[in-house]
C-alpha cells in the first residue's frame, strides 16, 4: 500500500498517494479536469494554483501539474490570475523608458517586498527583471524573465497591482524587434511557411494516429 496522505481540496478531506502532484490527486479524487489543466508539465501555466499547509499561516503559489502533495495541505484554485494587458501595436513603439510609463506605469509603485520573487513557480528572480524594466534596461529584463510561463501568481501576491509577466513580455517584444540582430533563419522559415512548403508535411503529420505522434514528439531531435 501507497504512503498516503490527507488533502483538502476545496474544502473536502480526500486521502491519496504521497507521491501525487496536486493535479493527480484532483484525479484521483474523482475530479474531471476539463479546463486549467494545459500542457501537465510545468511550461504552460495554466495550472496555476494555491495551497497553505494546516497549522501554517503562509499562502503559496505552485503549478499543480509539478508540485508533489504533502500532508494536510489545504488546496484551491482561481479562475483567473489578475494580469492587466495593454492593448498596442509593437510596430508603433519603440524601446524608450517612456514606453512603460504609458503602458504599465504601476511599476513604479513597485514597494520592493519581492513577494513576486518568493511567489514564482519558476524560480525567477521577479524584482529584478522589474527593476531592468523601470530603468529601461529592456534586454536584461528580457533576458532575466525568459522562463516565465505567464502564470500569473506573482502578480497575485503583488501589493502594488503589477502585471510582472504582461511588463515582462512587452520587454521580450521590444528587445526581438529592436534590440536584437534580425533572426534571418527566422524570417526564411516564415516566409517558406507562407509559400505553403510544409503543407504536405502538415497534412501526412495530421493522418498519423495518436500512438505514432507520441512516438514521434517522444523521440524528436531537439537543437541546442
Amino acid at each position: 500500500m501507497a504512503d498516503m496522505v490527507n488533502v483538502y481540496l476545496f474544502g473536502k478531506k480526500y486521502e491519496v498517494p504521497a507521491s501525487l502532484t496536486i493535479m493527480e490527486a484532483f484525479e484521483y479524487s474523482g475530479y474531471q479536469l476539463v479546463r486549467g489543466c494545459g500542457c501537465r508539465n510545468g511550461f504552460c501555466g495554466a495550472c496555476a494554483t494555491i495551497y497553505r499547509i494546516k497549522g501554517e499561516t503562509e499562502l503559496h503559489g505552485c503549478l499543480a501539474c509539478s508540485t508533489k502533495v504533502e500532508d494536510n495541505m489545504y488546496v484551491a484554485t482561481l479562475p483567473f490570475f489578475p494580469l492587466e494587458k495593454k492593448v498596442y501595436d509593437i510596430n508603433q513603439i519603440k524601446p524608450t523608458e517612456q514606453i512603460m510609463m504609458q503602458l504599465y506605469p504601476e511599476i513604479y509603485s513597485c514597494v520592493g517586498c519581492n513577494a513576486c520573487t518568493k511567489a514564482c513557480t519558476q524560480g525567477l528572480n521577479v524584482m529584478q527583471y522589474i527593476a531592468y524594466a523601470q530603468r529601461g534596461e529592456y534586454e536584461k529584463c528580457a533576458e532575466e524573465s525568459f522562463d516565465c510561463v505567464m502564470c500569473g501568481v506573482c502578480s497575485a501576491r503583488c501589493p502594488a497591482g503589477i502585471s510582472h509577466p504582461q511588463v515582462a513580455l512587452l520587454a521580450r517584444r521590444l528587445t526581438g524587434k529592436y534590440l536584437k540582430p534580425e533572426a534571418k533563419h527566422l524570417t526564411e522559415r516564415v516566409k517558406a511557411i507562407e509559400n505553403g512548403e510544409f503543407d504536405a508535411l502538415v497534412e501526412a503529420i495530421m493522418d498519423k494516429p495518436l500512438e505514432e505522434l507520441k512516438e514521434l514528439y517522444n523521440n524528436r531531435e531537439i537543437e541546442k
